[in-house]
């Protein structure tokens, strides 16, 4: 079977949904110093709150990828955007700290299905030289929802309180949900053709060395990420002294930043492959690129203005991209269709552990010695997950 014409169109209402995830989850951070301030937290606190999410992302996304493989996409990602949604609205609601850790970990339970859902449309509606470009679509909807997430969010706190930012964002998952069906039922997804290195059951994934040490690889490269996307407004608010409606709109420029960095991971691996390189081949080499990118981080804490700060977040954010679209994409090349949902939520599960560890420690480290350390660590993580990935072939 020929793949539908329409399958970008397809594929783009899907990515829809991955900006409503990361604009739910990223409303927080874009309201923290008003969250903090209102309860009483600090820094280490916040990275709690940050951790909880994480650790129900880690422990619920290898659930949601079986779920995702076993009743169908569709019915899985309409059922997982219903409760992430629902999840959003009742932070609004909440009166302190423990309020604020239920619906995270609601919300990070629920949003682990996102990804491995992208995932899974990926293989589905694309050719295999198609999809890191495909991941860098659904990376885009990823920087769309963060680049929405300041503005928004900030609009709608400073005119109705941040109550009603959550939701406000909430709500627009509820509305997606009937609009994806109607959207699926309208083009057909490509034949499921076996690869060379097709597996059939999730413990033939799990038994993968090939698996584990993608997971180490996305573990290092998204920590780097998890520390642009859940602290740079608080960054630019306490290192610049910058109010939270200006510090957010500096904080719009590293997500469109990284979204450039994704098509351009996704491309080259493209021009690679057509020129005859192996697909796992050609996407390592493009995490050293990006490994190669992501060594001027160490230098953020020693740009003078908020623009060359947001600048440097921004050049961070996409050589980290550029890694990742690829390192999301190669489960699907490696393990086919029948389990891409249980695969990519293993990278997804790797990333929400990874996050939950670093979270607490980032807020303790800035909280004694500032931002410097972390900065420098982040710097050489892009580099550790490609001397990683350089087994992998």
């Amino acid at each position: 079977m020929k793949p539908s014409p329409y399958r970008w169109v397809v594929l783009s209402v899907f990515v829809l949904s991955t900006a409503i995830n990361y604009l739910d989850r990223q409303t927080l951070a874009t309201l923290a110093p008003l969250v903090r301030a209102e309860f009483h937290l600090s820094n280490t606190e916040y990275g709690l709150i940050l951790a909880v999410f994480s650790i129900a992302y880690a422990a619920c996304a290898p659930f949601a990828g079986m779920l995702i493989d076993g009743i169908g996409l569709n019915r899985a990602i309409g059922m997982a955007v219903g409760v992430w949604s629902c999840a959003g609205i009742c932070t609004g609601f909440t009166h302190g700290l423990g309020g604020l850790l239920g619906c995270r970990g609601v919300l990070g339970m629920s949003e682990a299905a996102g990804i491995p859902g992208a995932g899974k449309a990926i293989y589905r509606y694309l050719l295999p030289a198609e999809r890191a470009l495909g991941n860098a679509w659904n990376q885009a909807g990823v920087s769309l929802g963060l680049i929405l997430a300041p503005p928004v969010a900030t609009w709608i706190a400073m005119r109705y309180g941040w109550r009603q930012a959550f939701v406000m964002t909430g709500t627009l998952g509820l509305v997606w949900i009937p609009l994806w069906y109607l959207t699926a039922r309208a083009a057909e997804p490509r034949a499921a053709l076996a690869g060379p290195h097709e597996v059939h059951t999730s413990g033939d994934v799990l038994r993968s060395p090939r698996l584990w040490r993608l997971l180490a690889a996305n573990a290092l490269n998204m920590s780097v990420y998890s520390l642009w996307t859940n602290w740079t407004t608080l960054y630019l608010v306490e290192k610049h002294r910058l109010a939270l409606a200006e510090a957010n709109w500096y904080a719009v420029v590293p997500p469109a930043i990284a979204a450039l960095g994704g098509f351009g991971g996704g491309w080259l691996s493209l021009v690679w492959m057509r020129a005859g390189w192996p697909a796992v081949a050609a996407r390592t080499r493009v995490c050293l690129v990006g490994a190669l990118l992501a060594l001027p981080t160490a230098l953020i804490p020693l740009l003078p203005t908020a623009g060359w700060t947001a600048a440097g977040i921004s050049l961070s954010m996409l050589a980290v991209s550029a890694v990742s679209v690829n390192v999301y994409t190669i489960p699907l090349d490696i393990f086919g269709g029948a389990r891409a949902g249980f695969a990519v939520s293993m990278l997804v599960a790797s990333y929400g552990a990874a996050q939950a560890l670093i979270s607490p420690a980032i807020g303790a480290v800035v909280d004694a010695h500032g931002y410097g350390p972390v900065c420098l660590v982040a710097a050489v993580l892009p580099l550790a997950a490609y001397a990683v990935l350089r087994r992998l072939s």
